[in-house]
Parts: C-alpha cells; structure tokens; sequence
C-alpha cells in the first residue's frame, strides 16, 4: 500500500460479521490461535462490555484492525485490560491498530471508565499515554519484564491505584 487509508473506526456489531473478521485478523497476526480464541473466550465472559471492543475499516469497509477492552481489577479497583490488538498483517504499520486503541480508549473514556491496563510492547503503548505500571505500584503475579506492564489514567483527576492486576478468567492467570 503506498496510501495510508483514513481509518473508520466503531464498536464491534453483532450480526454484521465482525467477529469472524476480528477472529481471522487475530489468525494472520499472530502465531498461535490463542489470542483468537481468547477473544471469544471473553466474549461470553462477564468481563466483556459492550461497546468496548472495536473495529478499524477502511473506506471501502475492510476490516483491518482491532483492539479490546475488558474488565479487569487493579487490586478491588474496576480497571480495564487492553488486549488483544491486533491488525491483518497487510495493513501492518498503516495506523489501523493505533486508530483501533485510540478510539477503544475514548470509548471507554465516555463510558466513565477511569483505568487501563497493558501487558505488551513497551515501545508501542506509551504512545497512548501508558506508562510503566510499577511506578504507580501496580504489579502482576505473571514473570513478565517490568517495562512490559503498563497502565493509564483516562482521567487525570483520579491518580491509578496500587495493587495486583486481576485478569478476566479467559486470561488464565
């Protein structure tokens, strides 16, 4: 692609064919089918929340990208955990995963969510504000490097909490 395409971004619809588009997007970007069956392994979670898992199309409607939300605890504190993003290795680096994360952050923003976590690359969240979870005493009983578990305040006037990060059981931890 020599055009960076404008990305068109929504909340995941039922019935409109985005959950078997986000379950091959999640097929062909990662190695495993574990992220893919992760994600509907939360769909029929309690810790999913409508609205919060959402889709990036180009104009001609090709899904390209997603990136999800659900609920998770930061100690007892409702928080939400980022994860998986995810986009078709073919629009890789065209903007589709950050345009999904950004508006899956508003999403959650407007929904009067304060809190999200995310367990990734270190050099890619903190371009959406995230910043290492440790500094704010935020841990996780996974050995994972410190720089790889992030957090962010969706609204600065209440500060992250400290505590262990409680995933979703789909997450297996």
């Amino acid at each position: 692609m020599n055009m960076r395409p404008r990305w068109i971004t929504r909340a995941e619809e039922p019935g409109a064919g985005d959950a078997s588009a986000i379950r091959a997007i999640d097929l062909a970007a990662f190695d495993t089918p574990l992220e893919a069956d992760l994600v509907e392994a939360l769909r029929a979670d309690g810790a999913w929340i409508d609205g919060l898992s959402i889709v990036a199309s180009d104009p001609d409607g090709t899904v390209a990208g997603h990136a999800l939300l659900t609920r998770c605890h930061i100690g007892d504190t409702p928080a939400l955990c980022l994860g998986p993003v995810a986009v078709l290795p073919e629009y890789q680096r065209t903007g589709a995963g950050s345009a999904a994360v950004r508006a899956a952050l508003k999403a959650a923003g407007d929904a009067g969510e304060r809190f999200v976590t995310a367990l990734g690359h270190p050099a890619y969240y903190p371009r959406f504000g995230f910043t290492r979870a440790s500094t704010h005493g935020i841990g996780i009983t996974l050995d994972v490097p410190d720089e790889a578990l992030m957090a962010l305040a969706l609204d600065a006037a209440h500060p992250l909490p400290g505590g262990t990060v409680r995933y979703a059981a789909p997450f297996g931890v």
